[in-house]
């Protein structure tokens, strides 16, 4: 039986960890897919940080390793044999080699659990750690969801199917129009004022958490429902690393591409 690891310390123990990701999944694994649209969104946070563009870097670092070592945790419980992952990344881990299921029905519902899920609770946590009260984490909360909205423009382009599939590729386009981040982001700016109130109700908290992961899921398995597509000739999946431009400044080498 093998256990999870433990989390990462700092920003670059969390690049280093979905770096190895990377390396070993198929880039076909559903994982791998989230897996590369979100290690674009850390380094961007990486590059931002060391560029002074947090209102606290210091709290801004700590949410971040906070909200990625959710999703690390997640993905080293999958067959660990301990305490299982959450339903919303369970589906994910289960479903990732799913035939019928569409790279970018990876990514999105990948995002799903992480925004809607892991991002409320990582706020909390962060708050409680660092003894901030929540509302002075609102500015960097906005910070991390202008990468990630900038990320997710880039992965619906990228991986949509192209012009000469569109049409048959309908049920996909709806099913991705239909899913927001924007709405997701509120959802958990909202989710995350109510587990602060909640944070000294032990039991209150768990089973608002709970619900929280049973919703948030219920929309994952809307989201990696199969829609096959027409086949046509094979090309290389996308490189999804390279998301968005490399803003000025530079981080540790841990960060570098």
């Amino acid at each position: 039986m093998t256990t999870a690891p433990a989390p990462p310390a700092d920003l670059d123990g969390v690049l280093a960890r979905m770096r190895g990701l990377a390396a070993v999944l198929p880039p076909d694994d559903g994982v791998a897919v989230f897996n590369g649209v979100y290690l674009a969104v850390t380094e961007e946070i990486g590059r931002r940080l060391a560029a002074g563009g947090f209102a606290d870097p210091g709290t801004a670092a700590a949410l971040a390793v906070r909200f990625a070592g959710r999703y690390l945790d997640a993905v080293g419980r999958d067959g660990s044999g301990g305490r299982r992952a959450p339903d919303c990344w369970r589906l994910l881990l289960r479903r990732r080699s799913e035939p019928g299921v569409h790279a970018l029905q990876f990514a999105l519902a990948g995002i799903n659990a992480h925004v809607g899920h892991d991002l409320p609770l990582a706020v909390v946590d962060t708050g409680r750690a660092t003894g901030r009260r929540l509302p002075s984490l609102e500015a960097d909360f906005d910070r991390v969801g202008e990468v990630l909205a900038l990320i997710e423009t880039r992965v619906r382009e990228r991986l949509m199917p192209g012009p000469d599939l569109l049409e048959s590729a309908e049920p996909l386009t709806h099913l991705a129009g239909a899913w927001s981040l924007a709405r997701a982001r509120d959802g958990a700016w909202a989710t995350a004022r109510l587990l602060w109130m909640l944070r000294r109700h032990g039991e209150a908290y768990e089973e608002c958490a709970g619900l929280l992961d049973a919703t948030v899921a219920l929309t994952g398995r809307l989201l990696l429902a199969p829609l096959p597509l027409p086949r046509r000739r094979p090309r290389p999946r996308p490189r999804l690393k390279q998301l968005v431009p490399q803003s000025s400044g530079s981080t540790t080498g841990a960060i570098s591409s």
